[in-house]
């Protein structure tokens, strides 16, 4: 709800402020400045900490600032504001970690994915609420309810326990123990015989670690695939608002013109300034619920061809529906291109999460996770420039810059080094 939050309120603080592409561009990227500079710091402090307490942290961070961003008295106030809410919601990864290292290895391949199916209900929620909130009560309202989920679930961490492998490699073996009988007594089952043994590693969360020669290839890929995947993920995000928002589907401001003339002064203005009608909003849903569409296929192809081909074949897939958004074609068009591109980036991100979460051990696993999504927002910081910018230039050069980029990351995906499908997590270097 936070991240895709601003591809929603864009068009209303763009009227408000009167700001120009550039500036709207910045607000996103300053969101993900935020996110890359926390992401690496939290991912060091969750190694050496734990877990929990930092996704704690971050979700407090994350739904103070956003609760703030509503009351922005200008838009320099509303850039910082939102800049604190991208490092809050930096740490929401270690969810992902504490999940992973949980599963057993039969079941990461098909629970993972899953997740998809939260941060689906989570953007359709924003979208929804945005059709009926922005147009009567205001974008101010539309982020005070937006921050209502995150207070909740503070709320309920207690049922959210800390991961027994980070306790057992800090020697924190009663910790562990306790949180694997509590899970036993839930599931009306019996702790195995025995008593966990493992070494106990002091060298937690050094970033020398992923420079070791054992991983070095494999993180230097990994930052790749993740900067690419990000630039294309909200690159389609912004695109499909701007595309909407813009009105650039093939040939319709031109017969808009000749048939009614030119009578808008807003297209002259430097400073673009139309809301989303409902169908854009629905669109934009239709769009969204892609994100979906292709995860019984994505959870075929990470578990029976493996992390590496499974990424390498939706990222040249993506490629592709980049440069088809190029097509001439009617409205409907449209959408299914963004629909197929919503599904496919989605895809994407689901097996980098997993292979990423998989492939480092227990001591450098929230380390790795933080690089990545540090790198991650590399990519996220650019694409609003491409998508919202340079795309009003040259709507072709967008898109063959996106197909590019994805490439480069299939060819990445294929070739990288360690295949982690039935792999155990490892839990020293």
């Amino acid at each position: 709800m936070e991240i895709m939050l601003i591809a929603v309120v864009s068009p209303l603080i763009r009227c408000e402020w009167q700001l120009q592409d550039w500036q709207v561009a910045l607000v996103t990227t300053m969101v993900f400045f935020g996110y890359m500079i926390f992401s690496i710091l939290l991912g060091l402090l969750a190694d050496r900490y734990g877990r929990w307490k930092i996704l704690l942290i971050s979700f407090l961070w994350g739904a103070y600032f956003s609760l703030l961003t509503s009351f922005s008295p200008s838009y320099i106030w509303f850039v910082f504001l939102r800049a604190m809410v991208g490092c809050g919601v930096s740490g929401h990864a270690q969810g992902l970690i504490i999940k992973t290292e949980f599963l057993p290895t039969k079941y990461r391949g098909y629970m993972l994915p899953l997740s998809q199916v939260f941060w689906l209900a989570g953007s359709l929620l924003i979208i929804g609420l945005a059709s009926v909130v922005n147009p009567t009560i205001g974008w101010r309202w539309l982020i005070r309810i937006a921050s209502i989920p995150g207070v909740i679930l503070i709320l309920v961490f207690k049922f959210i326990p800390e991961s027994a492998r980070f306790n057992v490699s800090i020697g924190n073996n009663k910790a562990a123990i306790e949180t694997l009988e509590r899970i036993a007594r839930i599931n009306r089952s019996v702790m195995p015989e025995g008593i966990l043994v493992e070494s106990v590693n002091e060298r937690r969360g050094r970033f020398k670690d992923l420079m070791h020669p054992k991983y070095l290839r494999t993180t230097l890929q990994i930052w790749i695939i993740w900067l690419g995947i990000a630039f294309a993920y909200y690159g389609v995000i912004l695109a499909s608002a701007e595309l909407l928002e813009r009105d650039l589907i093939c040939g319709s401001q031109a017969s808009v013109t000749e048939e009614f003339g030119d009578h808008s002064q807003e297209s002259q203005s430097p400073c673009h300034c139309r809301l989303f009608a409902p169908s854009d909003y629905q669109t934009m849903i239709i769009s969204t619920i892609g994100e979906i569409a292709l995860n019984p296929l994505n959870i075929v192809g990470i578990n029976f061809l493996g992390r590496r081909l499974s990424l390498s074949i939706t990222m040249g897939c993506t490629a592709l529906f980049f440069l088809l958004l190029n097509v001439c074609t009617t409205s409907a068009g449209l959408i299914g291109f963004l629909f197929m591109l919503r599904a496919l980036v989605s895809a994407n991100f689901n097996t980098i999460y997993i292979y990423t979460a998989e492939v480092y051990p227990t001591t450098m696993r929230a380390l790795g996770m933080g690089t990545s999504g540090s790198l991650c927002r590399i990519g996220a910081m650019v694409a609003p420039f491409i998508a919202q910018v340079l795309m009003s230039a040259s709507f072709l050069g967008a898109l063959c810059l996106f197909s590019g980029v994805c490439i480069v990351c299939a060819i990445s995906a294929f070739t990288l080094p360690i295949e982690t499908k039935g792999r155990a997590l490892q839990q020293n270097k």
